[in-house]
């Protein structure tokens, strides 16, 4: 069966999952979620231009267009490794706690000025967007960037059945999803699961070796070693006001780059698409050049200037890592009245509440002023000198009430949070 998929989809090129957006001649594949079964779908897939559609449940229509199969989902990753073993070019998988996904966009900017190249997509880094982001890859391609996340053990391993990356790059490993993982020991488990992959399967993987964790979990496989400030390999701050310039060293010279990136934690992503653009032969100006026309976004990283204040945009995700990092390096922006508005991290289990509050102790020993947002911040905070709410609708009336002006204002929490809400006010 799925040699027959896998045929009829070189001829179409093309898959789909959502009839609210169905690729013309498509192979639409019936997926099912906690709010929706997509067999249900299958005849208005067929209708809106859709020329096969996989299903997993018998249905009354009967048309040859229609294939039933055990699994959607299933066949779905099958097709993806079926298309994946037809392209003989570098498949490179990133994870990690934080940074996976700048770093992926900046190895792509960095990749791109050598090779035709394709990445994931927005956030479609899951059991059914990697496969959709495989399947997207055009057939001309020289390079795929494949970004890989995960919140439990075995995730990693699963992907990488059907991605079968020849490289590897973990950004680190840090809190996050510790609830899934189970406590920071599940977090180096579940990111090693890449690792161990390539180790098995002879392939290579980008180690910042300054990174304990990491060196300690790629014991096995072939390292492409870089850090920030290894004799022949070396990333330096040179200011941040606010966006970052760095310096950069090798044996080949040295250079000086202005980025558009906010926050000095970012270093780690510059230097990890330095690393791989050396490794795959781009020239070091363009490399350079690269990471300098970057411009973050999705509310990932984004300095923006909105009449009233400067509003450091990172409120995509957080973990306590992130939070951390993000913090200190507003500190380091001295002069520029800085403001903190900080929404409740998500998915950390029974460690919650103290991560929230050492979250609190350090935005307080960093001297720094502003509102917090979620109920574990404000279970804590009547010790701390911040103003707390439940909810963001509640953080919107205040500052409704008390407009915040002439400040640079970090906006860091969990997605769920929806602190992008907040933008119009700020």
């Amino acid at each position: 069966m799925i040699d027959r998929i896998f045929n009829y989809f070189i001829q179409v090129g093309a898959v789909s999952t959502d009839t609210r957006n169905i690729v013309p001649r498509s192979i639409f594949f019936a997926l099912k979620g906690d709010n929706f079964n997509g067999n249900s779908f299958a005849e208005r897939a067929l209708e809106l231009g859709a020329s096969m559609a996989i299903v997993d449940e018998e249905l009354p229509l009967k048309d040859d267009r229609i294939l039933r199969v055990d699994s959607v989902l299933q066949t779905l990753q099958n097709l993806a490794l079926c298309y994946r073993r037809s392209l003989d070019i570098p498949f490179l998988a990133i994870t990690g706690s934080n940074g996976k996904t700048t770093t992926k966009e900046l190895i792509r900017e960095v990749i791109a000025k050598k090779y035709k190249v394709h990445a994931t997509r927005g956030n479609l880094n899951n059991h059914i967007g990697i496969p959709i982001t495989i399947l997207s890859i055009p057939k001309d391609c020289e390079f795929a960037i494949i970004e890989m996340g995960a919140n439990h053990q075995k995730e990693i391993e699963s992907y990488c059945q059907f991605t079968e990356p020849n490289f590897g790059l973990i950004t680190n490993m840090g809190k996050a999803h510790l609830e899934g993982f189970g406590g920071e020991e599940g977090v180096v488990k579940g990111k090693k699961e890449l690792f161990d992959y390539l180790a098995k399967h002879h392939g290579k993987a980008f180690i910042n070796v300054e990174l304990p964790k990491l060196l300690q979990a790629a014991s096995e496989v072939e390292m492409l070693s870089y850090g920030l400030g290894l004799p022949h390999f070396n990333v330096k701050q040179i200011s941040e006001n606010p966006t970052l310039t760095y310096s950069f060293k090798d044996d080949g010279g040295s250079i000086e780059t202005t980025t558009k990136l906010v926050g000095t934690y970012n270093l780690f992503n510059i230097a990890s698409a330095i690393a791989v653009g050396k490794y795959f032969g781009v020239s070091q100006p363009a490399i350079h050049d690269a990471i300098s026309n970057y411009c973050p976004d999705n509310n990932r990283s984004q300095l923006v200037k909105t009449g009233k204040n400067q509003v450091i945009m990172d409120a995509y995700n957080a973990n306590p890592s992130s939070m951390s990092q993000a913090l200190v390096s507003l500190s380091n922006l001295r002069g520029n009245n800085e403001f903190i508005i900080l929404g409740e991290m998500r998915e950390l289990g029974n460690e919650s509440l103290a991560e929230h509050e050492s979250i609190l102790r350090l935005a307080t020993e960093l001297q720094l002023e502003g509102i917090v947002i979620g109920k574990h911040f404000f279970q804590h905070a009547a010790a701390y000198p911040f103003k707390a709410f439940q909810t963001s609708e509640m953080a919107k009336k205040y500052i409704e009430q008390n407009p915040i002006e002439s400040k640079m204002i970090l906006l860091k929490g969990s997605r769920g949070m929806r602190l992008e809400d907040l933008m119009p006010l700020l």
